[in-house]
């Protein structure tokens, strides 16, 4: 199977920076999609980025022109800075990630990290 860890989180003021960073490890042949998602109390999980295996990217309209997603497919990773944070900004945010397993034939996988918390403060 495949995992996810993510890491980069806490706690920054208002205006400030963080960069999160989330690596696949496990069985993995191909990773297609790569992506962030948030959730914040009492609202449901929201896209907030998602990157292609060729690099396209789409941007969840709130974070457009502030955060910008990466990847490092040589390492599995994908990264998302995240400048001009805003206490809206605050959530639980969770890796995901969707490609082949390294399987005979090849099987689809969609795994998901823990999650990570960021807290903007005012």
């Amino acid at each position: 199977q495949v995992q996810l860890v993510e890491s980069g989180g806490g706690l920054v003021q208002f205006g400030g920076s963080l960069r999160l960073s989330c690596a696949a490890s496990g069985s993995i042949f191909r990773i297609h999609n790569m992506g962030w998602h948030r959730q914040a109390p009492g609202k449901q999980r929201e896209l907030v980025a998602l990157i292609t295996s060729s690099g396209g990217t789409n941007y969840a309209d709130s974070v457009k022109g502030r955060f910008i997603i990466s990847r490092d497919s040589a390492k599995n990773t994908v990264y998302l800075q995240m400048n001009s944070l805003e206490p809206e900004d605050t959530a639980v945010y969770y890796c995901n990630a969707g490609g082949l397993l390294n399987t005979r034939p090849p099987i689809p996988f969609d795994s998901w990290g823990q999650g990570i918390q960021v807290t903007v403060s005012s």
